[in-house]
C-alpha cells in the first residue's frame, strides 16, 4: 500500500498527521508531523528507505490560535484547572461535608476548593453509581483512576453543580490527602508508548493511529495498533498468571497456566480486525454533540493472532455445544477499578463456540504487547473491540449476560430521541456485539493542498464489517454522491467474503475536474457481502453515547492553481 501512495512523490501531497508525544501531551502541546513511512527494520526495502529519507520527518509546533483549530479542547487533559473564585458562596467544614455521603439526603463531593452537591446529576452519571465512591469526599482520588474525567466538558458539568468552598483551614487536610494520591499514581507503571500515536487521553491510556501510517501495513505494527483501556495496565508474571474456567455445566472449575495452553491444545492463528465501538465519534459529534473520547476515524487495527480455540477449552470440560441451560460466556480481566472490580464483558455462548474465537497469547507473531492484553486476550472476530477482554484471568459460562457496568450499562446504542441528560433505560436496547459496515478515508487528511497542476491524486483508507462479512466494493465520489467510481481493494488471500475478519485495505486515483472550485470533498462507502452499506449522515443513527458511527467519510481537500 506505501509503495502506491509512494510511485507518484512527484505530486508532491503533504499528509498531515496529528499527534501527541508522551513528554508533550502533559505540557499541551500539540504536534503535526509530516507523513513517517514508518516501517520495522526486517519489512524495510531499499526504495521505502530512499523514499523515507527524501520525505523526512520535520516537526511542526503550532501556535495557539492552530492549536484550537485542530483539537478537540473538551478532551484535553492534565491541564492547570481550577475552580473559579466564588466569594459569594459559603464556606463548609470537613465535617459538614462528610454527613453528604452516599447515605444522605443530598450528596456532596470537593475537587479542589470546591463544594459541590451532585444529588440531581447520579442517575445521569454515565459511570453509574460508582460516583457515589466519592460521596462525601473529594473526587480527586477517584479521578487518579478515572482520569478521563480531566476534561474542560467534565469540569464545566461539575461546576455547574458549585454550592460552596472547602474551608480554608481544612484545605490544607485534603491537599496532603490529594499528593500522596498523586505520589502513588495506578498508572506509573503504564508501559511506554510509540511516539506516533494520537493520543485522546493518557490516564487511563487511549490512542489511535495516524491515518497515513494506519494503511502502510496490512497488518498493523504492534507499536502502532490502537489503544483502549479503562484502567491502569496491570503487571502481570505469565509463570503465575492463571485462567480460571468454571460456571454452567462445569463440575469442577479448571485453572491453566499460559504454558497448558501453549503445550496441551492445537495452535490456532487468525487475522482479525479490533475497532473500539466508538470509532469516529468526533465525526458524529459534529453532527450533534455526543458523550465519550473523541476518537477520529484511527481506532481500528488489524492483526494476527494465534492462541487456542476457545472451543476446544470448552469441549475439553466436556461441554455440550447444544447445551441450552449456556447463553452466555463471560470474559473477566485482570484490570481493575477502585473498589477491586475487574473489567468484564460477554458473548453468546454460540459465538464462543464457533471455530473463529480464541483465547490469544501471541501477536503478530510475538507475545502480546501489554497494551494489548498481555500474556492473554480474549479474541473474538467480528465483534467490537469491548468484548475482546484484556489480560484474560477468569471465563465463565452463564444463563445471563455478564453483570459488569461495560455491559450493562455502556456500548449501548439508544435512539436518536435520548439526548444528553435524558435518563437511558440501558434494559431497552441489547448491549454491542457485531459492529456495521464501515469504512473512511486515510490519505489525503483534511486540509491538504494538492496543485490543480498535478490533474490527479491518490486515495486510500480502510473497509470492515462485522461478524464475517466480506467488503465486496468501495466505493468514492467528488460530486455529492451523484457519481461513484470503485476502488481496488486489498484483501486476506486467506478468508472469502463469506468469513472476513481481517479488513481491506482499498486505492484509488482521482482525476480533477477541470471546473473544480478551491475545495474538493471525497467521499467513501462500502457495500458487504449481505449487500449492507453505509448511511448518507448520522441522522438516523446518532445516538448519545456517539457509538457505532458509519455514515459516509467525508475529507475535504484544498486546491490550489
Amino acid at each position: 500500500m506505501s509503495k502506491f501512495l509512494l510511485q507518484k512523490e512527484t505530486r508532491k501531497l503533504t499528509f498531515i498527521s496529528r499527534f501527541y508525544s508522551s513528554q508533550s501531551h502533559n505540557n499541551n502541546i500539540f504536534i503535526y508531523k509530516e507523513e513517517e513511512s514508518y516501517k520495522k527494520k526486517k519489512n524495510l526495502n531499499i526504495y521505502d528507505f530512499i523514499v523515507s529519507t527524501l520525505i523526512g520527518t520535520g516537526v511542526i509546533l503550532l501556535t495557539s490560535e492552530r492549536k484550537k483549530a485542530f483539537a478537540f479542547d473538551g478532551n484535553k487533559q492534565n491541564f492547570d484547572y481550577n475552580p473559579p473564585e466564588r466569594d459569594d458562596l459559603p464556606s463548609y467544614k470537613i465535617d459538614e461535608i462528610k454527613k453528604h455521603n452516599k447515605n444522605a439526603e443530598r450528596i456532596w463531593v470537593t475537587f479542589k476548593y470546591g463544594v459541590y452537591d451532585i444529588t440531581d446529576f447520579v442517575e445521569n452519571h454515565p459511570g453509574g453509581d460508582k460516583i457515589l465512591l466519592a460521596a462525601g469526599m473529594s473526587i480527586e482520588p477517584f479521578w487518579a483512576i478515572y482520569a478521563q474525567h480531566k476534561t474542560a466538558a467534565v469540569l464545566e458539568i461539575l461546576e455547574s453543580h458549585r454550592i460552596g468552598n472547602v474551608d480554608k483551614n481544612d484545605l490544607k487536610i485534603l491537599n496532603e490527602k490529594n499528593k500522596k494520591t498523586s505520589q502513588n499514581d495506578p498508572y506509573i507503571k503504564d508501559p511506554q508508548r510509540h511516539p506516533a500515536l494520537i493520543v485522546n487521553s493518557m490516564k487511563p491510556f487511549n490512542a489511535e493511529t495516524p491515518p497515513s501510517l494506519l494503511v502502510d501495513n496490512f497488518i498493523t505494527p504492534n507499536e502502532l495498533f490502537f489503544v483502549r483501556n479503562h484502567m491502569p495496565v496491570p503487571e502481570i508474571d505469565e509463570k503465575k498468571h492463571l485462567l480460571t474456567i468454571e460456571g454452567e455445566s462445569i463440575k469442577k472449575p479448571i485453572s491453566l497456566k499460559v504454558e497448558d495452553l501453549k503445550k496441551k491444545y492445537k495452535k490456532v492463528s487468525i487475522t482479525s480486525v479490533i475497532q473500539c465501538a466508538g470509532n469516529r465519534r468526533a465525526d458524529m459529534n459534529k453532527y450533534e454533540k455526543v458523550q465519550g473520547l473523541m476518537w477520529e476515524g484511527t481506532a481500528i487495527s488489524n492483526a494476527k493472532w494465534s492462541g487456542v480455540r476457545l472451543r476446544d477449552l470448552l469441549l475439553d470440560l466436556s461441554i455440550d455445544p447444544n447445551d441450552k441451560t449456556i447463553k452466555h460466556v463471560h470474559f473477566e480481566g485482570a484490570d481493575t477499578d477502585p473498589t477491586g472490580t475487574p473489567y468484564g464483558a460477554s458473548i453468546p455462548f454460540k459465538k464462543a463456540m464457533s471455530e473463529e474465537c480464541i483465547i490469544a497469547y501471541s501477536m503478530n507473531d510475538e507475545p502480546i504487547p501489554p497494551d494489548h492484553g498481555y500474556p492473554l486476550r480474549a479474541i473474538v472476530p467480528g465483534n467490537v473491540g469491548a468484548r475482546q477482554v484484556k489480560w484474560l484471568k477468569k471465563i465463565v459460562l452463564s444463563k445471563e449476560e455478564s453483570p459488569s457496568h461495560w455491559q450493562q450499562k455502556d456500548y449501548r446504542a439508544f435512539s436518536p430521541s435520548v439526548k444528553i441528560g435524558d435518563q437511558p433505560n440501558f434494559q431497552s436496547v441489547p448491549a454491542i456485539q457485531e459492529y456495521p459496515i464501515q469504512s473512511a478515508i486515510c490519505v489525503p487528511a483534511p486540509g491538504t493542498k494538492i496543485s490543480k497542476e498535478d490533474r490527479e491524486f491518490d486515495v486510500c483508507g480502510y473497509a470492515w464489517s462485522g461478524g464475517g462479512k466480506g467488503i465486496i466494493r468501495v466505493e468514492i465520489s467528488i460530486d455529492g454522491g451523484k457519481n461513484w467510481q470503485s476502488a481496488e481493494l486489498e484483501q486476506d488471500p486467506e478468508q472469502t467474503v463469506d468469513e472476513m475478519y481481517a479488513w481491506t485495505l482499498w486505492k484509488t486515483t482521482i482525476t480533477i475536474p477541470e471546473d473544480s472550485k478551491d475545495t474538493l470533498t471525497i467521499i467513501c462507502k462500502a457495500t458487504d457481502r449481505q449487500y449492507n452499506t453505509q448511511p448518507e449522515t448520522a441522522s438516523g443513527i446518532w445516538n448519545v453515547r456517539g457509538l457505532l458511527h458509519n455514515a459516509w467519510h467525508r475529507v475535504e481537500i484544498n486546491l490550489k492553481k
